[in-house]
């Protein structure tokens, strides 16, 4: 099964990048992480990038975007090291504020203030930091092997399973450049060569590239989501037309299941009545309402969901009005008016319009609070 893995080699580089880069980035760069051609006119003297004229009306389109992307590549994994380290520089000064006890992050916070660093860009650096180190830490990879990637694939990577990071590590090793598209093949690739819900026919259709991946790899996973009774009529279903079109039927099927017992668990008025939420989907597969049903649920799950939010924020209304009603009076006569302009949404008969004065409509609610 394991020739089922095997990466295509990227195809041959047929055009030449020049780029120069001071000496000091160059060391930290193997010779390998960069085409051949571009080695060849590296300069050391200084940053600039050479790429191609794009008012030269004689380059080709597929040549120009070559081109362009054989620099992008090159800046990909300059960046890419230089975030790892900038996350091991941050994650020690986090550390640092965290041993020595001072309050609450404060002093990290101000550190990043300091340098116009963002919260969130810091933590994003911090876990790319994390992730070259536990792929590193058991010796998968090293730092030549991590410039082979592009600085997405390698946070996909360090967030695969066990054994798609080991294909994917075998890959950088043999020299390929790994960015999220072979991430993506691999693990889709893994994903359905492994499950136990395919048949075999439908496997040897997959190794031999008949049917695609990825259109395999979303059935695997959204049947693993579903209990083990639900899993059973869809891989006979798969194993009764392992066809393409009956996988998207299947797959879709798939969702809409996921999707109708995620949110019958939701639903508040289905969870206050003892409703049989197995028979009931029974049901409606019998009557091929299946999609009918889930939406149903799904739609009634976010209504509950709006209804609640609609009630905090009417609350919040209403206590403004009324605390900013006893600071008025006499003397402020535009401000009552402008809470009397108000009380049609601060009272508990809501009454909002949807549309224009002639084609529109008046929408009543009525909020009444009870207590339990």
């Amino acid at each position: 099964m394991g020739n089922f893995y095997v990466v295509h080699a990227s195809k041959s580089l047929n055009q030449r990048l020049s780029v120069s880069v001071s000496e000091t980035l160059l060391e930290s760069i193997s010779v390998e992480s960069i085409p051949n051609e571009a080695l060849a006119n590296l300069d050391l003297t200084d940053f600039s990038l050479s790429l191609p004229d794009p008012n030269d009306e004689g380059l080709a389109e597929g040549q120009f975007l070559e081109e362009v992307d054989l620099a992008w590549q090159v800046c990909d994994r300059f960046d890419l090291q230089t975030d790892i380290w900038r996350g091991r520089i941050l994650r020690t000064v986090r550390d640092r504020e965290k041993a020595n006890g001072e309050g609450r992050g404060t002093g990290f916070l101000k550190w990043l203030q300091e340098r116009e660093i963002s919260k969130s860009q810091a933590y994003s650096w911090i876990q790319l930091a994390n992730s070259a180190d536990t792929l590193m830490a058991d010796g998968q990879l090293d730092a030549d092997d991590i410039r082979q990637f592009s600085k997405r694939a390698f946070l996909e990577t360090a967030q695969a399973s066990a054994e798609v990071q080991q294909l994917i590590v075998d890959a950088a090793r043999n020299g390929e450049k790994i960015t999220r598209r072979e991430v993506r093949q691999l693990s889709d690739e893994w994903t359905s060569m492994s499950s136990d819900h395919l048949p075999d026919d439908l496997k040897e259709k997959i190794a031999a590239h008949t049917i695609p991946t990825r259109y395999v790899a979303p059935l695997v996973r959204e049947i693993d989501k579903l209990p083990e009774s639900y899993q059973t009529p869809l891989k006979q279903a798969i194993a009764d037309a392992s066809d393409l079109d009956n996988i998207k039927l299947v797959t879709a099927d798939a969702q809409r299941l996921t999707k109708y017992l995620t949110n019958t668990s939701q639903v508040q008025a289905i969870a206050q009545r003892s409703v049989n939420i197995d028979l009931a989907l029974e049901e409606a597969l019998r009557l091929g309402c299946l999609k009918l049903a889930s939406d149903l649920v799904s739609q009634a799950s976010q209504l509950e969901q709006a209804i609640a939010k609609l009630y905090g924020i009417w609350k919040r209304v209403a206590t403004s009005a009324d605390q900013l009603y006893v600071e008025s009076g006499a003397s402020t006569p535009n401000l009552l008016d402008l809470l009397n302009s108000l009380d049609s949404l601060a009272s508990q008969n809501v009454t909002v319009q949807i549309g224009n004065d002639q084609s529109g409509r008046t929408i009543r609610l009525q909020i009444t609070e009870e207590d339990q």
